[in-house]
């Protein structure tokens, strides 16, 4: 606290961009939510639930620190998943560190190791964030500990529970320590740079992540047809198609007489207006497009 009020003092200000890297599902977006605060990335309990880069900012009065959450990378074989992908590894350049999100495992998985690959051939500064260390006794993190810096130059190592945020606030002020002098890039009122409306799809297709089964969340993707803001009544209006690739997709969104498309609604309801700080009427319609995952137009089209 004192060094932060001696850096405002002498006019001091650091920045920078933070890329959090790591296959899927390791909690690099519950990592990212509990450093900033507010559910800016979906959760779900399913690999490869984030799709696009989410920029979650904080702002202080003697620094600003620009985290990227990235999709998980994995061994792709789909032109949709290629491009997520591709994505998370964009997220290498450009950035002023890096953090290397991993498991407390007894073995490197095969994602990690190729992370650990590409990470080494960089001279961006890397931290180790060893996640979920209250599912491992803790005399066993050691050995897995070296077995990551074994195959990569790490400048720091920190051992995590983002679900639990235990070790966050460390990790947190160690990076603000690390970040070089800068400009301010966003203003202090901005907790991402993403649209709302891109908030509100995000929100939505992570009830259906977490309220379907199989391949139907993967075969899914939100367009916001209508964001309408009514400042005089403290109300968005929000129309939202849920597009599946398969009529029998359409039919397990809906559920039985509209039940589980109704659930989707309520729940995702509720957090856009926790995230919005604001009232919200969410209008739900289920599209098929066919083989969408496939089609390089649409899958632009969708923002992929």
């Amino acid at each position: 606290m004192n060094q932060e009020k001696d850096n405002v003092k002498a006019g001091k200000f650091s920045s920078g961009f933070i890329s959090i890297i790591g296959r899927p599902n390791v909690g690099k977006s519950t990592l990212m939510n509990s450093i900033i605060g507010e559910r800016l990335s979906i959760i779900s309990d399913k690999p490869q639930t984030t799709r696009n880069q989410i920029t979650g900012i904080i702002t202080e009065p003697d620094c600003q620190m620009i985290f990227l959450d990235t999709p998980g990378v994995h061994e792709a074989k789909s032109i949709f998943n290629k491009k997520i992908v591709d994505a998370a590894l964009k997220a290498f350049e450009h950035v002023d560190m890096i953090l290397f999100m991993a498991e407390p495992r007894k073995k490197i998985h095969e994602d990690d190791a190729y992370i650990l690959e590409k990470l080494n051939r960089s001279t961006i500064k890397k931290l180790l964030v060893v996640n979920k260390i209250d599912t491992l006794n803790k005399d066993l993190l050691l050995p897995v500990v070296e077995m990551y810096r074994d195959k990569c130059d790490f400048e720091g190592v920190f051992l995590i529970s983002a679900l639990k945020n235990d070790g966050v606030a460390e990790l947190t002020s160690a990076i603000k320590a690390a970040l070089p002098e800068g400009n301010r890039y966003f203003d202090e009122e901005y907790i991402t740079d993403r649209p709302e409306r891109f908030l509100a799809a995000e929100i939505i297709r992570e009830k259906v992540f977490n309220l379907t089964q199989q391949e139907v969340p993967y075969s899914t993707a939100v367009v916001v047809e209508t964001f309408t803001e009514k400042p005089e009544k403290n109300l968005i209006v929000i129309e939202a198609s849920v597009v599946v690739e398969k009529d029998s997709q359409k039919g397990i969104i809906i559920g039985k007489q509209g039940h589980l498309l109704k659930k989707i609604g309520v729940d995702a309801r509720k957090d856009i207006e926790g995230l919005l700080h604001v009232r919200v009427y969410l209008k739900l319609f289920v599209k098929v497009t066919k083989n969408w995952t496939k089609n390089e137009k649409l899958l632009k089209e969708f923002g992929y």
